[in-house]
């Protein structure tokens, strides 16, 4: 079972003192007391979880002791990799705590035909925001990202994947999918719609036309849920 838990830059020693936005958050917005138990996980090793008990509050600190530590690693039960074609960062940040909460394993952005050139990814700032999701919804694991020149250099390197876009076949058994590749806004070009003729092409069963980051958040949830 999942639990939330505060994320740690260090591994957890026998007390702690937490202080400024941490303190914040653990008082004033989840309305912690003393005698309270609070999980904690170190970037240093995630999958331990460890407990403490709150022994101690003043207006700018709180002081916790430990209790336990034990491995507890969450991750979803089934694996998605998402080939997505490069968007707006802004638009990419809307859904990855979303895809982080339903359990997305690695999103490779690639750079489309119709991918705005402009477009700089800010992995710093999407592992931010993943640390953010994983605190609240209990996930041990980061979502791996990486990049592709193109989508001739993807499907050489996983030859398998599904590819979703507007056609006339929907699927029937979702759970087979281990890597899906999702287009950009106005979807592939006729060039990429050529190359990928010889992959499984499916859409899902809606007459709407579905923005990219709708559809990646559509395709996963069905994938993975």
């Amino acid at each position: 079972m999942a639990l939330i838990y505060i994320l740690l830059e260090e591994t957890p020693k026998e007390s702690l003192v937490l202080k400024g936005e941490t303190f914040k958050y653990l008082v004033k917005v989840r309305r912690h007391n003393t005698g309270d138990k609070i999980n904690f996980r170190s970037k240093e090793d995630m999958s331990i979880l460890y407990t403490y008990e709150i022994i101690s509050i003043d207006g700018r600190s709180l002081e916790l002791k430990y209790i336990s530590s034990n491995p507890h690693a969450i991750k979803a039960e089934k694996s998605l990799h998402i080939g997505w074609c490069m968007i707006d960062n802004k638009s990419i940040e809307k859904v990855l705590p979303s895809l982080s909460e339903i359990g997305v394993e690695k999103i490779s952005f690639i750079s489309c035909d119709r991918s705005q050139k402009n477009f700089k990814l800010d992995i710093k700032r999407f592992e931010r925001i993943l640390e953010a999701s994983m605190q609240q919804c209990g996930r041990s694991t980061y979502i791996e990202f990486d990049t592709y020149k193109n989508i001739q250099e993807f499907i050489k390197e996983f030859p398998k994947t599904k590819v979703f876009d507007f056609t006339e076949k929907t699927l029937d058994n979702y759970g087979e999918i281990e890597t899906v590749l999702v287009g950009c806004e106005g979807g592939f070009s006729d060039q990429e719609k050529e190359f990928l003729k010889t992959q499984d092409v499916f859409r899902l069963n809606t007459p709407m036309i579905l923005r990219s980051e709708s559809a990646v958040m559509s395709v996963a949830s069905k994938i993975i849920l």
